[in-house]
């Protein structure tokens, strides 16, 4: 599982512009069922993505395909974690340590 935090790199006027664009690309993610939390951090100088069920690569090719990343208005910092214990509606992104 990861932590995409995205920060902020231009002005929030700038940051808007952009802002539809983003949104349909996270409704993109939401449909394929990779991306299953997303918000705006406050105070509003970025936001976060908690995206599940693929690699690091992937992890990647997403934050390099966020419109606000192609418009040079933010930047990723990408945390991967073992979800080794979630809520019960989250059970089945429980994941396994590896041995």
């Amino acid at each position: 599982m990861f932590i995409m935090e995205l920060t902020y790199t231009a002005p929030i006027e700038r940051v808007e512009e952009h802002l539809a664009a983003h949104v349909a690309w996270l409704d993109g993610l939401y449909e394929e069922g990779v991306v299953i939390a997303s918000g705006r951090k406050d105070p509003r100088d970025g936001g976060v993505l908690v995206a599940a069920g693929i690699d690091r690569a992937r992890a990647e090719r997403i934050a390099a395909a966020d419109p606000f990343t192609t418009a040079g208005v933010c930047a990723y910092r990408i945390t991967e974690f073992i979800a080794t214990k979630t809520a019960p509606a989250l059970e089945r992104y429980k994941e396994q340590l590896p041995a």
